[in-house]
């Protein structure tokens, strides 16, 4: 049986709480009408790093007494892609992000003889997914849209993740891989759109790194990121405690 690669879960929602957050130590509510008009339409990230984030429009409403009806407005909520650590344990892997290289496991058994054995017993459900990702990416060079199929083709492969072979010798591919294709996509201005468990998963990692490096919180990401939540999965982490809150998470590490 494969083991379901952790995502948005009821755990890591604990901190939504009627769509609500803490900032500061002060609780922030996002039905506030002021705290939700003052954000702007999209942060201040200059256009050549945008590449390096996953964008998500966010909708916002408030109502107008005066005018006796409902405003919708926009956010974007930018995502920063984060790579998996570089290591020796997992060299292919470091190998690969080093040359900035689509993880291609199809291509890896080719170079990595020593491993076939393993992957293809981690794989062979899954196997014929892999080929057409590998196939996607080869005929991306020469028609972008099908990164876009590629891209569809990899969320499904989380699903399946981890696996033996990625726990014991490919590393967290399946994060670099993600990250390579929208960041692929985001150069070539491909349209495309995540999955919710991929978006929940992206914040996922932003904040595990946002809190090992012990970095300045956002409150824009912070908000907008609640808001997904309250929206993408409306009726999970509804019987938490008034006391959990959006920044109280994360205690799974990464299995990598």
């Amino acid at each position: 049986m494969h083991q379901k690669r952790d995502l948005a879960t009821p755990g890591d929602l604990k901190r939504i709480q009627k769509a609500g957050v803490r900032h500061g130590g002060k609780k922030v509510v996002t039905d506030d009408v002021k705290k939700l008009k003052s954000l702007s339409v999209q942060p201040g990230i200059p256009d050549l790093d945008r590449i390096h984030y996953y964008v998500e429009p966010v909708n916002i409403e408030y109502y107008v007494p005066k005018d006796s009806r409902f405003v919708v407005e926009t956010r974007y909520l930018y995502i920063p892609l984060i790579d998996p650590d570089e290591s020796e344990k997992y060299s292919i892997l470091t190998t690969y992000m080093q040359k900035e290289r689509f993880f291609d496991i199809i291509e890896v058994i080719a170079e990595y003889a020593q491993h076939t054995t393993l992957i293809l017993e981690s794989y062979h459900e899954t196997f014929a997914i892999l080929e057409n990702i590998s196939k996607g990416i080869k005929d991306g060079r020469f028609s972008p849209e099908h990164y876009r199929r590629a891209f569809y083709l990899t969320e499904t492969m989380m699903k399946f993740e981890p696996t033996i072979a990625s726990l014991e010798v490919l590393g967290d591919y399946i994060s670099y891989n993600i990250n390579w294709l929208i960041r692929k996509m985001n150069s070539l201005q491909i349209d495309f759109a995540a999955s919710d468990d991929t978006i929940a998963y992206l914040i996922k990692r932003r904040q595990v790194r946002w809190e090992e490096k012990n970095l300045p919180e956002d409150e824009r990401f912070e908000i907008l990121a609640a808001l997904f939540y309250d929206q993408a999965f409306p009726n999970r982490g509804l019987s938490m405690g008034d006391d959990d809150y959006f920044y109280d998470i994360f205690e799974k590490k990464s299995k990598f």
